[in-house]
C-alpha cells in the first residue's frame, strides 16, 4: 500500500466521521428545538380564564345583593321584636285580669265594674291592633292539627270525637312577626280520637256521599 492510497482513505474516513458528527448535531437540534405555541390558542384560553373570571365574579355580586336585601328586609320586618314581646306579657296580663273577675260580677252589671272591664278590653284590643300594624300577627290554632313549629303542647285532653293531636284548647296565645314564630302558643291537645290522616279520609268519603 503507497502513501497516497493510505493519505487517501485516512481523509475518507474523517470526511465520514464528520459527516456523521453533523448529522448527530443536526437530529440533536431537531429533537431539542421547542415547539413555539399558536398565538391563536393562546389567545383563546386567555379569553375562556377571562371569561370564567367575570362570570364567578358577577355571580358573588349577585349573591352579595341578594343577602343585602334580604338582611335589609329582615331588619325593618324584625327589629321590633325585642320589643312586641315585651308588649305580649302586658297584653297577657290585662288579659289575666279580665279572666280573674268572677262571672257573677260580670252579670250583676255594676256600673263602675262595666266601665273598668270594657276600659281594659279597649287596651287590650288597641295593643293589639298597633302590634298587627308592625307584622306582629295573633295565631289561632283551635282545631287546627299540632304543630311543634307554632305551637307548644302543654297537656293533652282525651277527646274521642276530634283526631288525635288536634289542638283543642288555648292556655296562652301565640304570635308571629312576619314568617318567625315570635312565642309559641300554649296548647292542649286531644288524645284518643282517630289518627289525623284516618279523620280526614272519612271526613272526605262523608263529604263525597252528601
Amino acid at each position: 500500500m503507497t502513501d497516497e492510497t493510505t493519505k487517501n482513505g485516512s481523509n475518507a474516513a474523517a470526511a465520514e466521521a464528520a459527516d456523521d458528527v453533523a448529522a448527530n448535531v443536526e437530529n440533536e437540534t431537531t429533537v431539542e428545538a421547542p415547539r413555539q405555541p399558536d398565538p391563536l390558542e393562546v389567545l383563546k384560553a386567555e379569553n375562556a380564564e377571562l371569561r370564567d373570571r367575570y362570570l364567578r365574579l358577577a355571580a358573588e355580586m349577585d349573591n352579595l345583593r341578594r343577602r343585602t336585601e334580604r338582611d335589609v328586609k329582615d331588619a325593618k320586618s324584625y327589629s321590633v321584636a325585642g320589643f312586641a314581646r315585651d308588649m305580649l306579657a302586658v297584653s297577657d296580663n290585662l288579659r289575666r285580669a279580665l279572666d280573674a273577675i268572677p262571672p257573677e260580677a260580670k252579670e250583676a252589671g255594676e256600673t263602675g265594674l262595666n266601665t273598668l272591664i270594657e276600659g281594659v278590653e279597649m287596651t287590650e284590643r288597641s295593643m293589639l291592633s298597633a302590634l298587627e300594624r308592625h307584622g306582629v300577627r295573633k295565631l289561632d290554632p283551635i282545631g287546627q292539627k299540632f304543630d311543634p313549629n307554632f305551637h307548644q303542647a302543654m297537656f293533652e285532653v282525651p277527646n274521642a270525637e276530634v283526631a288525635n293531636n288536634t289542638v283543642v284548647q288555648v292556655v296562652q296565645a301565640g304570635f308571629t312577626i312576619g314568617e318567625r314564630v315570635l312565642r309559641p302558643a300554649m296548647v292542649g291537645v286531644a288524645k284518643g280520637g282517630p289518627k289525623a290522616a284516618d279523620a280526614d279520609l272519612n271526613t272526605a268519603f262523608t263529604e263525597k256521599d252528601a
